[in-house]
């Protein structure tokens, strides 16, 4: 399987704060991959980088066999969406539309115009007075309209309603089924979001957390709940990355999981268990476990 991006022993420091430490990530090409972590964890960085936007402080950075700052050949193949596009004052919907197709050799227009009118986005309002959720939905259009084989989108979901959402990954796994690219989606609504991933990355505190095929994570962690005094017991000696007390019931998410000896032990001491949810595991990891955890397991084939 060939790789779309290779990151090998990445650091990128700004002055005294170190925004990623020493991260080595592969993504095959085709895959649609979840970056997910709390703001700050240093999602973005790393998209910047895969962008041709930022050089590392030390290690490679590599997307497509090449190192992408500065090389044309790759930045061609790439398009990079942020969560705070800018454009220039007094632009309209449709200088955005003329000028995109220069910048993306695959672009298609019928992706473009259905998006257009799926998203209801406004054709004679300057897009400087565009709400929140209009900004939005035209850094999707030209996201999905690219067709860029490889597609980076840093919180694309920001101020859309729940119809918007839902045209958006109908449209993006419709279009990925018959043009297949990379995906790299960085979101907070991860429920909404997890069906579309066959790969999960999550980063907290500028390290990889987790790294394997979305199969793989039920399989990461499990949530135990019940008594307070149940749920030490089943949790000792497992690293606890996320706890929940009210009174005396308490849920925990502990890292690994559980033979029919524990689940026996659990239903003893009146406690319930349940693989943890990717949503319950983004949280466990930005929590902050007093030392960080990596899980890395294998890519789905």
């Amino acid at each position: 399987m060939t790789n779309a991006i290779d990151i090998r022993s990445v650091s990128r420091i700004f002055g005294r704060s170190t925004a990623l430490e020493d991260v080595t990530l592969s993504v095959p090409e085709g895959a649609i991959c979840g970056l997910l972590g709390r703001n700050g964890a240093g999602k973005t960085t790393i998209m910047s980088l895969l962008a041709g936007q930022d050089r590392p402080s030390s290690g490679t950075v590599a997307v497509f066999g090449e190192n992408p700052f500065e090389n044309e050949a790759v930045l061609s193949r790439v398009s990079f969406i942020r969560d705070n596009q800018r454009y220039p004052d007094g632009y309209l919907l449709r200088h955005v539309l003329r000028i995109a197709p220069e910048f993306a050799p695959d672009w298609s227009a019928d992706v473009a115009a259905e998006l257009v009118e799926g998203l209801r986005i406004p054709d004679k309002t300057p897009i400087r007075k565009f709400s929140r959720g209009q900004l939005s939905s035209v850094a999707i259009v030209l996201a999905l309209a690219s067709r860029a084989p490889l597609t980076l989108l840093d919180e694309p979901y920001l101020g859309l309603d729940v119809t918007a959402r839902a045209l958006f990954h109908n449209i993006l796994l419709r279009d990925y089924t018959e043009h297949p690219r990379t995906v790299i989606l960085s979101t907070h609504l991860i429920e909404e979001s997890e069906a579309l991933f066959d790969r999960v990355v999550i980063v907290d505190r500028g390290r990889i957390c987790v790294d394997c095929g979305s199969e793989e994570t039920p399989g990461l962690a499990l949530t135990v709940s019940g008594s307070a005094e149940a749920v030490e017991r089943l949790s000792a000696g497992r690293t606890v990355l996320l706890s929940h007390t009210v009174g005396n019931l308490k849920s925990a998410t502990v890292s690994g999981t559980a033979d029919e000896e524990f689940h026996a032990q659990a239903r003893t001491l009146g406690a319930t268990t349940s693989p943890a949810t990717l949503q319950e595991l983004v949280a466990g990891f930005g929590a902050g476990t007093p030392e960080p955890v990596q899980i890395q397991k294998g890519a789905r084939a």
